[in-house]
């Protein structure tokens, strides 16, 4: 009861800042963002423009995230796409129901501004979504299904769709407001890279004179592998053993804690892991 509180207020804080910042930084920049609430903005400012019609935000979100999430329920996980669509359905609607008065707090009148801190803000309501074990939709479903269902990275196809929505913004109404889109997007990326690192990996090298009950704290804490290799340390002029593991970036701190506190002369390397190819156990998302 008290995890299901926790992610539910985690989600209801994040579609709160989601929606704050379309309606302040993003609105006031004319920025474009990735994915499909950049591709819902594109929408609306088409049939604004040449339709002389708007459409609110949330029906074109949802409509676009239909699709995704059914697949997401089926082939994921239930509690995962059940909580991302709650984040989906929050967003949209505080977006287009936001009070505008309160809304005026925070209109900024300098277009890279808004991309720098929308960015940032962007970043900080993602990353609460992220740990609530859900996700914002859209482009995250399309990624985690094709990551997980066939284990190949989606982010090279996902990057050339958001080069097709900022290209279109471009051509349809300024170059400008496009270029600023893409500060706003590395922004987001690099703050979400600091804040939340669940899908970043690291390499551990142990070396130690316990390989066997360190193992067992790797296995126990994260459930992932290790391989041993036996050597010589020159220094000590002992038999010592290399444990290989690989954790996931959230994992380390706890991991070298706990073998510090079994063997605490352990030698730890850590490395950052840029590509993983192999069996690697990902955390059910359920």
């Amino acid at each position: 009861m008290l995890v299901t509180l926790k992610r539910l207020s985690l989600i209801v804080l994040a579609a709160v800042l989601m929606a704050f910042n379309l309606k302040t930084f993003v609105h006031a920049g004319g920025l474009i963002p990735g994915g499909f609430t950049g591709l819902t903005l594109l929408i609306q400012e088409i049939c604004l423009r040449f339709g002389g019609f708007r459409v609110p935000f949330s029906v074109i979100l949802y409509a676009l995230n239909a699709v995704p999430a059914l697949i997401c329920y089926k082939f994921i996980g239930k509690k995962f796409a059940l909580y991302s669509v709650l984040m989906i359905l929050l967003s949209g609607l505080l977006t287009d129901f936001m009070p505008a008065m309160f809304i005026e707090i925070l209109q900024v009148h300098d277009s890279l501004l808004s991309a720098v801190f929308g960015g940032i803000l962007n970043a900080v309501s993602i990353s609460l979504c992220l740990y609530a074990g859900a996700t914002s939709g859209g482009t995250d479903f399309i990624a985690i299904f094709i990551s997980e269902k066939y284990r190949r990275d989606a982010w090279n196809y996902i990057f050339a769709g958001n080069c097709v929505i900022l290209a279109a913004a471009a051509l349809l109404f300024a170059l400008d407001k496009a270029l600023y889109s893409i500060i706003f997007q590395f922004t987001t990326t690099m703050a979400l890279s600091s804040l939340y690192r669940g899908y970043q990996q690291r390499t551990l090298f142990i070396i130690t004179s316990q390989p066997g009950e360190v193992y067992s704290l790797i296995r126990e804490k994260t459930n992932h592998g290790a391989t041993s290799f036996t050597g010589y340390g020159f220094y000590e002029k002992k038999d010592r053993t290399l444990l290989y593991s690989v954790v996931t970036a959230d994992e380390v701190d706890l991991v070298i804690r706990a073998i510090k506190a079994v063997d605490p002369s352990a030698f730890i390397t850590v490395i950052k892991t840029e590509q993983l190819n192999g069996r690697f156990f990902l955390r059910p998302r359920d």
